[in-house]
């Protein structure tokens, strides 16, 4: 408990040091919360005008996937105020010696990698995405709302999954110094789990939810809430966000036993 204690004054002082350097640039921190709502409300857009020519996608409604992209707003903006800048400035840590201070902290180092920034502009993300699934949700005929609970356990386990799948990809850069390409195939593995997974035919549905669990991030989540999908789902989620903690702190532990000191 006094651990934790520690870790959460330490995160709220990252916190609250990158509000204030982002207050620094005000026009700045204004454009990112700008440019950032513009990509969910392309996510919006997109969907809306796709069920002006059919009724449902898959087995997916307007008022469920409207749900789905409530849920992936929520789990995208929380990633990304956490963690975002932190695994994609990884690589760049790597090659100019700034991991090198971050191992000499006496905390642990893959915490320090993944806390140390906070995107406090991703905010204004965080309070649509909110806004967006009230309204889905409201707007949804006959939702039992008891089922919210449901976002308890899948929203942190979305973000969990999520932040573990990335920092394996960001960590590849300690053994190989330069490692954007593996980047771009993270983002592209992401993108099935930016779409209801329904959709997809059984073998790469049974992917997205069991060997890269990117369906855990939002449309599991959805499911639980819409009442489509069996409570056990949750439990693997559960399971399934512990499991990728731990493979993600083993491969941290064997990058750093392939890295060398910049300053070497």
């Amino acid at each position: 408990m006094r651990t934790a204690r520690k870790y959460l004054a330490l995160y709220w002082a990252f916190f609250r040091a990158s509000f204030t350097a982002d207050l620094e640039f005000r026009a700045n921190f204004a454009m990112k919360i700008i440019t950032d709502i513009f990509w969910y409300l392309s996510q919006i857009v997109s969907f809306e005008l796709l069920y002006n020519f059919t009724d449902s996608i898959g087995d997916w409604n307007r008022a469920q996937t409207r749900i789905f992209l409530g849920v992936l707003f929520v789990v995208d903006a929380i990633y990304m105020v956490l963690f975002s800048q932190n695994l994609d400035l990884l690589s760049e840590n790597v090659r100019k010696g700034g991991l090198d201070l971050l191992l000499s902290k006496p905390v642990s180092s893959q915490f320090m990698i993944s806390f140390q920034r906070a995107a406090t502009a991703i905010l204004g993300n965080l309070l649509l995405g909110l806004a967006w699934l009230a309204f889905a949700i409201y707007s949804y005929e006959g939702f039992s709302w008891w089922r919210l609970g449901w976002l308890v356990i899948t929203i942190p386990t979305g973000v969990a999954i999520f932040y573990t799948l990335r920092f394996l990809f960001a960590a590849t850069a300690v053994i190989f110094t330069r490692a954007e390409n593996l980047q771009y195939l993270f983002f592209n593995l992401y993108k099935l789990g930016m779409r209801p997974d329904n959709i997809y035919f059984a073998p790469l549905k049974y992917v997205v939810i069991t060997i890269i669990p990117v369906g855990l991030i939002a449309s599991v989540p959805s499911r639980l809430i819409l009442g489509s999908a069996s409570p056990w789902l949750a439990l693997w989620g559960l399971a399934a966000a512990a499991i990728c903690i731990w493979i993600s702190h083993l491969f941290w532990n064997y990058a750093l036993s392939k890295y060398t000191s910049a300053s070497s």
